[in-house]
């Protein structure tokens, strides 16, 4: 079965995908000049941005058409739909890939791993940080006009007191006209008590504004909008083509696990498009892998395709570990005394990104 793990967006968030705690290993005396590491599997983050629509019906919405001839929202409703899909690789150790790496006596080299005992660099310090997708961040919902003073301040004596809605529905649609003679007095220069400046005016159309906005809303209804972020895992188990449910979409509770069967489902393709291959000498033949060798991973390649109701919200292209090959280095390419080498791998794949040449300490 394809391990499917939710993540909390506001963990990621909080603690960037490529976020590394590092440690620096010395093979010295103590540990035999031994180091030890685990290479890591590929595995795709997928986040998925959902937005929230509610709908609530108004107090008088049964007089909005006869009152301002407007429809208004009739019934309270609420909808989710998939506003933005993100993905980014990841990475797992690999329980059957870990190393130790022997050098001989007297040998000072050092390696860099990060939290997950993963090798970041061997004879340097200048870790490589994979470029990620950034991503967004949850919205919460506005308070409709209805939820602010402005709502309050609208509402007359008159108003608050009549036992009757249909009358309170009458009395609110002739408020609303009634503002907006007093708007047009006010911007035309005709009102009895003038704004004394312009700063003034702003806010007295401001207040008329909001009071006829909070009246109409009590007809037409109100609508709140807000964002949900969740990032979803999917570790590849096999090379062959791979359809899982990442997650599910659904009508009440937004987005929930791929097990929740109240949602529709949202797919991950998985397809590998290149796989690793093993170095070859200048005859042709593959090379053997070095006794006691520092291990790292040739990746292959994978395209990832995410899509809901029939249509493609996100894809990329990926290096994948799994579908590449695990080979070595010579020990002593790290221990030579004039011309030490130096590697910088990729955390998501093991890969050498680069091998270089070591700094050597200048002698006192």
């Amino acid at each position: 079965m394809n391990k499917i793990t939710t993540l909390l967006a506001s963990l990621l968030l909080a603690m960037p995908l490529m976020a590394q705690t590092t440690q620096k290993l010395s093979a010295n005396k103590t540990n035999e000049f031994g180091l030890m590491y685990t290479l890591p599997l590929t595995a795709v983050d997928v986040t998925v941005e959902v937005e929230r629509t509610v709908k609530t019906p108004g107090e008088y919405f049964r007089y909005a058409k006869k009152y301002l001839s407007i429809d208004p929202i009739t019934e309270k409703s609420e909808q989710w739909k998939i506003k933005r899909v993100i993905i980014n690789p990841a990475s797992v150790p690999d329980a059957s890939q870990r190393y130790l790496v022997q050098f001989k006596s007297g040998s000072t080299p050092y390696m860099i791993i990060d939290e997950n005992n993963f090798p970041l660099t061997l004879n340097t310090e200048d870790v490589y940080r994979p470029a990620v997708n950034p991503l967004p961040e949850a919205v919460e919902a506005k308070p409709t006009i209805l939820q602010t003073p402005a709502a309050a301040k609208a509402m007359t004596e008159e108003m608050l007191q009549s036992p009757s809605s249909v009358k309170r529905a009458e009395l609110a649609a002739a408020r609303i006209f009634e503002l907006r003679q007093n708007r047009t007095e006010v911007v035309s220069g005709q009102a009895e008590q003038m704004p004394s400046d312009g700063t003034a005016m702003q806010l007295a159309l401001s207040t008329l504004n909001e009071q006829e906005e909070a009246l109409t809303a009590m007809f037409a209804g109100t609508e709140q909008v807000s964002t949900e972020v969740a990032t979803f895992r999917f570790l590849p188990d096999s090379l062959d083509s791979q359809r899982a449910v990442i997650a599910r979409l659904s009508p009440v509770a937004g987005l929930v696990d791929s097990d929740d069967l109240s949602g529709a489902p949202i797919y991950i393709d998985l397809k590998v498009t290149e796989r690793g291959q093993l170095p070859v000498n200048e005859k042709g033949e593959v090379k053997r892998f070095p006794k006691g060798g520092f291990a790292y991973r040739v990746p292959g390649m994978a395209s990832v395709a995410v899509s809901f109701d029939g249509r493609t919200m996100a894809k990329s292209s990926i290096p994948l570990a799994q579908a590449g090959v695990v080979f070595g280095l010579e020990p002593n390419l790290f221990t030579d005394k004039k011309a030490p080498a130096s590697a910088i791998l990729n955390p998501l794949t093991g890969a050498i990104i680069e091998l270089g040449t070591a700094a050597v300490p200048s002698a006192k």
